[in-house]
């Protein structure tokens, strides 16, 4: 019931979510730094072009992590999980 968006075409988590949502009440869609903006679009997606199911964002919740990169320098990500749910 979590779908983590990372490299794949978009149409690849959309087709995954919808999939997950046909024996699911509430699917969780991942994503964290650049990859946000494709999570946002997924959401988007299944609400305004499943518009006749009545899919709707229920929640979204967003926050960082401090994680070090490799060259040993302490950068924060922000992370965004959005939740679809049914009517």
């Amino acid at each position: 019931d979590v779908i983590y968006v990372g490299t794949k075409p978009i149409m690849t988590y959309v087709s995954a979510t919808l999939t997950q949502l046909s024996t699911r009440d509430v699917v969780t869609i991942k994503a964290r730094g650049k990859k946000i903006t494709q999570a946002v679009d997924v959401s988007q997606m299944i609400v305004k072009r499943m518009d006749s199911v009545g899919y709707f964002v229920s929640d979204v919740r967003i926050s960082s992590d401090s994680l070090t990169s490799q060259d040993g320098k302490q950068r924060n990500v922000s992370n965004m999980e959005i939740d679809i749910s049914k009517h």
